[in-house]
């Protein structure tokens, strides 16, 4: 990333007009928008909560970690607030192939006056250090601790960065800003869940400002949300289809609090169901193929029997159809 981002925001946007939030805040924005700002998905529902956690990340520079269950959309609501204040926005998957080289930089073979040289090449952290980008750490709580280093030392607002590879030291853009989503909260995988993910040390998680939990969402506004992105279910027939498909989902999540079964059906998940479902023309056939298949085979009869209880038919896989 070579392309230096010399601009600064000068609007202020209503948080009530924009979001559709009861608040006073307003917050800085960009009139313009450019090739780092992401699309605005217009059917996107905006959690209160979560949405002012955000926003007082862009407007007063705090550093915000959004937390919880997979699926639910933690990421998508940092973008979709950044969409529509046009700030340039830089997603990095903090998964264990992604080094401290990747996220700083490294030496590289370029052409110069029809010659061969090496020259260092800074990664996207430099680069977005010194612009007017909101960064945001993806699976935050995977990270290997080689790259968690690197990150505590941009997580002070007013910090500097000392690079190195070119014994450089880097003043933070004033309208840089860092966000992080993860679905544990530094104490590592608890549940089984999250194979993979990393505890955090205290001194990190302290330097995080705002911490804001992402969780699952009530039947009527999921249902908002699935109807927004469906819109030929938006009828009688299809609220009743949606609305047992949420139900199904809702028992997969009180199973997986009560330690019944290990795999949750997300919002995510929920909405494959009902796009497949309007593909294959049969419900049980797209629960099957959208989430029963990635269950346990030991849970798959539990499962199969919230299916049951809400559609009132039997999948192959339900207790009664099993054959001893």
């Amino acid at each position: 990333m070579s392309t230096n981002l010399n601009i600064k925001p000068d609007i202020k946007l209503s948080v009530k007009q924009t979001f559709g939030i009861e608040s006073e805040m307003e917050v800085d924005a960009f009139s313009k928008k450019n090739e780092f700002v992401p699309e605005i998905d217009k059917d996107y529902k905006f959690d209160r909560d979560t949405t002012l956690a955000i926003l007082s990340g862009f407007n007063f520079n705090k550093r915000v970690i959004v937390h919880g269950y997979h699926g639910t959309g933690k990421s998508t609501h940092i973008t979709q607030v950044a969409a529509r204040l046009n700030w340039p926005c830089v997603r990095v998957n903090l998964d264990s192939h992604i080094s401290r080289i990747d996220l700083i930089g490294k030496d590289a073979i370029v052409i110069k006056d029809n010659k061969q040289i090496t020259e260092f090449k800074e990664g996207v952290l430099p680069w977005s250090i010194q612009n007017p980008v909101a960064l945001v750490f993806d699976e935050y709580d995977a990270g290997r601790p080689d790259v968690m280093f690197v990150i505590q030392r941009v997580l002070e607002s007013e910090g500097s960065f000392t690079l190195l590879d070119k014994n450089k030291v880097i003043k933070q853009n004033d309208y840089f800003r860092l966000f992080a989503t993860a679905n544990t909260i530094g104490l590592g995988d608890t549940t089984g869940l999250y194979t993979g993910t990393q505890q955090i040390n205290q001194a990190q998680m302290d330097r995080w400002n705002i911490v804001t939990t992402l969780n699952y969402l009530s039947l009527e506004k999921e249902m908002e949300i699935i109807l927004s992105k469906n819109k030929k279910l938006n009828n009688p027939k299809g609220k009743e289809k949606v609305s047992n498909m949420i139900k199904v989902a809702s028992l997969t999540r009180k199973g997986f609090i009560a330690g019944d079964i290990s795999t949750v059906m997300s919002p995510r998940t929920v909405l494959n169901w009902c796009a497949n479902s309007e593909i294959f023309k049969d419900i049980g056939y797209s629960f099957r193929i959208t989430f029963l298949n990635k269950c346990d085979d030991s849970e798959k009869s539990t499962i199969s029997e919230y299916y049951q209880r809400c559609f009132g038919e039997d999948l192959p896989e339900s207790m009664i159809n099993i054959q001893i």
